[in-house]
């Protein structure tokens, strides 16, 4: 019971109240996604001229810093990088639910592309890199197999939410937990606003998954495979396993003959608290290694 209480209370949003990192001078922004103001910041680049820009996508709720010190590092490392908090989350407009999230990516890939930011901000447009963490790294994958002109995306311990509500569906003990513990976030209003559709009794009654089926990334894989991808595990991580989530996305991506896409994984667990200067490596040198044949 135990087990299934830990696994039941994370597996869905990952780290639910951790700080992932905290960096220093980032640029505060606000992005209008039609009149819903979604706060971030910006990690502007060390580098002259226009540089490549990487878009980190939090974990849920996610936190007003960095994600997992990795905005920080990428700035170090001649990239920009940007992340935000969702509609409904902490101090942005809205509520916060599935369709809302890839409607906040849509606003921020706007935001990138307006004259005065690429100006301000040193931003090459033909150079823009998706990620995420844990419903980061789900909500990445969902965006870039719906948007052929994201050619590169990377997830650390991203959730499969088809995968994460079929095991909801089918377990009535952690469906119990899992509801008990959403009915609790609806008291957090300073953190959480939920829209229709996310809580996942309301997901799997609504039909989320039937409605939009690229929310399940094994069902993505086909619309990934042309694309560049990096997944990261953590060998420890109890919430996002490798077994459950991450190697069956990449044996479905292989089977679909994805030829550019990379598997790793790292000694810790789903917070990455005791890895995350090897995490940033892995991802600063993949971004390289992709950005170098993009130039």
């Amino acid at each position: 019971m135990k087990q299934l209480l830990a696994k039941a209370l994370m597996i869905f949003s990952g780290i639910l109240f951790v700080i992932e990192g905290q960096a220093s001078n980032p640029v505060e922004i606000t992005i209008n996604r039609n009149g819903i103001l979604l706060k971030g910041k910006f990690y502007v680049s060390e580098e002259t001229g226009n540089c490549p820009t990487v878009i980190l996508l939090q974990g849920f709720p996610g936190n007003e810093q960095d994600v997992l010190g990795i905005g920080k590092k990428l700035s170090e490392a001649g990239m920009n990088a940007l992340t935000f908090n969702y509609s409904g989350t902490h101090q942005s407009q809205g509520a916060y639910n599935f369709d809302n999230t890839q409607k906040d990516i849509k606003a921020v890939l706007e935001f990138i592309h307006q004259s005065e930011n690429i100006h301000h901000y040193k931003i090459d447009t033909t150079r823009i890199y998706l990620g995420g963490y844990s419903y980061g790294g789900g909500m990445a994958l969902t965006y870039a197999a719906n948007h052929p002109n994201i050619k590169s995306v990377f997830s650390i311990s991203g959730t499969d939410h088809g995968a994460f509500l079929r095991m909801y569906d089918h377990n009535p003990e952690m469906r119990e937990i899992v509801d008990k513990m959403f009915d609790d976030l609806k008291d957090k209003p300073k953190i959480v606003r939920f829209g229709p559709g996310v809580i996942p009794k309301e997901a799997v009654e609504m039909g989320i998954i039937d409605n939009n089926p690229t929310y399940d990334l094994i069902y993505c894989a086909p619309l990934l495979a042309p694309k560049n991808i990096l997944l990261i595990g953590g060998w420890d991580d109890r919430n996002i396993t490798i077994e459950d989530f991450v190697l069956p996305l990449y044996r479905a991506l292989i089977n679909a003959q994805a030829n550019n896409v990379k598997i790793t994984a790292v000694q810790d667990n789903h917070s990455f608290r005791n890895s995350r200067v090897e995490l940033a490596k892995i991802i600063i040198d993949w971004l390289k290694f992709i950005d170098k044949d993009e130039k």
